[in-house]
Order: structure tokens, then sequence, then C-alpha cells
């Protein structure tokens, strides 16, 4: 059985930090790591489905995903004894529950704040529905300035954020604003019952202990590819 490369699906991903920002009502309690290794495992799944690969074994599938076998089927433990002892795990049936754990069965909308470099250039990412999020609209305190890229997604200006966010029923927010203004950003946006933020802002946000932040840190990443290229 061949099975797709596990190159660059060992280290979280965008879609790992929504995931991390997913709020988890009536879910079982799962640590933050698992649930990370699931997102993982999901996109193993799909990339066996696209090879037509029907079923796969605990240690296949940890090899592709980049984990120990001991290590997946624990993460398996919380959707309950499953799989046909000698031949594995059923490739769509296991990843229909990981996607309903995750909430990811249909499109999350998102938004996104701050439509700088950054912003502009996730918007146009069109990755993101793949792997179950949309980004419905964005906002920006200068929602008419011209910008060099072309998008979909139309550009609103902060005062319309309360209502687009009730009416679409939208729960998690891109933050892509300066260090300067992302607390106030935040606070606007927790008022309007956002739960779940992706922080690209380098600073540490307070939040009330109900909401989720994850923080992308660019440099800090860079910081930790030096470390380890270091003669």
């Amino acid at each position: 059985m061949n099975l797709p490369s596990p190159a660059g699906l060992a280290r979280p991903s965008l879609f790992h930090y929504f995931i991390g920002a997913l709020k988890k009502n009536d879910r079982p309690e799962i640590p933050r790591k698992t649930i990370y290794r699931l997102s993982v495992y999901l996109r193993c799944l799909a990339r066996l489905k696209d090879n037509a690969i029907r079923t796969v074994s605990s240690e296949a599938l940890a090899t592709v995903a980049g984990v120990k076998s001991t290590q997946l089927r624990k993460d398996l433990t919380y959707f309950g004894q499953f799989g046909t002892r000698g031949l594995g795990y059923d490739v769509e049936q296991l990843s229909q529950m990981i996607s309903d754990v995750l909430g990811t069965k249909s499109l999350q909308p998102v938004i996104l704040v701050g439509v700088g470099n950054l912003g502009l250039a996730l918007l146009s990412y069109r990755g993101f529905e793949q792997e179950g999020f949309e980004i419905a609209a964005a906002f920006d305190i200068d929602s008419k300035r011209r910008r060099e890229k072309k998008i979909s997604q139309p550009i609103l200006e902060m005062s319309e954020l309360p209502e687009f966010v009730r009416k679409h029923g939208v729960r998690m927010a891109i933050l892509s604003v300066p260090a300067s203004v992302a607390q106030e950003v935040t606070n606007a946006l927790v008022q309007c019952g956002i739960t779940g933020i992706l922080n690209f802002a380098p600073i540490v946000l307070h939040v009330p202990e109900e909401v989720m932040v994850n923080n992308v840190n660019l440099a800090s990443e860079l910081e930790n590819l030096s470390y380890f290229i270091q003669d």
C-alpha cells in the first residue's frame, strides 16, 4: 500500500491553529495537543481517500502522520472502541468521526480584521475552504483604500462588525492588525460574540476565560528554526 508522504504534516499549519480556536460545546474534553494531532490525522485520511485507500492500520496511519502508533491509538480512544482487528480503520468512517468532533463537517464562517499585506495574503489563500473554513468578510479601519490584490470577499467598515457577526453566526476571527491596536480590536470582537481568535499580532491578548486565542508569531517560528539549523 502506497501512503502519501508525511512531509509537511508533522508541524501545525494554519488549519491546526483554527482547530485549536474552535469552541467545543457539547463535545468531549480533548487536550489541545490531541486536537492538533487529530487535524493531522484528518489530512492524512483525506490523502488516503484521494488514493482510493479504504482501510488503514494504526501503524500505517501513525507513520504517515509522524507519530507513534501507541499515541495514535490513545488519541482515537476519545471516539470509543472501533476498527477491525487485522484490517484496521475504515478511512471514510474515521474521517467523518474526526470531522464531527472538530466541527468541520460544514464550512465554518470566519472573519478577518486588518487588511494589510498579511491580511490580503490570507484572504487570497484558497486552502481554507478545502479544510472547512470560509473567510466570509474582512474588516478594516480604511475599507475603501485601494489595494493591489483583488479579492472576492467584501472589505467592510469596523462599524459593520457587530451586525455582520450576529447575522452570519460567526464565532471565529483572524486578527492581523498592528500590535498597538490589537487589544482594542480584540475587545470589540469579544463584545460581538467572537469566541475563537487566530492572532497574528505580536502581543499577548487578554480575553475572558471562555474565549480561545491561538497566537501565530512568525518571528518566533523563525527563531525556533534558527536554533536547530545552527552548526
